[in-house]
């Protein structure tokens, strides 16, 4: 099994189970935890599909893509955790 497939089955199986873990999930921060392994487990397909073919050059545009989309990942998962802090406090005053 070549290290591309590997890095596609494993990064599918982890969009599988994030899924799960979105729907099944009612607390916001485990909704937000499964979404941010969702989102690895697409940098994972990414990489696995940028693979490079003997004696050819690879393809670095889904590598900047994923480290675009870690950027991105990072700096919303930043704001969501804010907004969920934020939410927490209102609960409680108004609680």
């Amino acid at each position: 099994m070549s290290s591309a497939l590997w890095f596609s089955l494993v990064g599918a199986a982890l969009v599988a189970i994030a899924l799960y873990g979105v729907f099944a999930e009612h607390h916001p921060l485990r909704r937000l935890i499964a979404l941010n392994m969702m989102a690895s487990g697409v940098f994972l397909v990414l990489i696995g599909l940028a693979r490079q073919l003997p004696g050819r050059v690879p393809d670095p545009v889904p590598h900047a893509m994923v480290l675009t989309g870690i950027v991105v990942a990072v700096s919303a998962t930043a704001f969501a955790l804010a907004l969920l802090r934020r939410l927490s406090r209102v609960q409680q005053e108004e609680g």
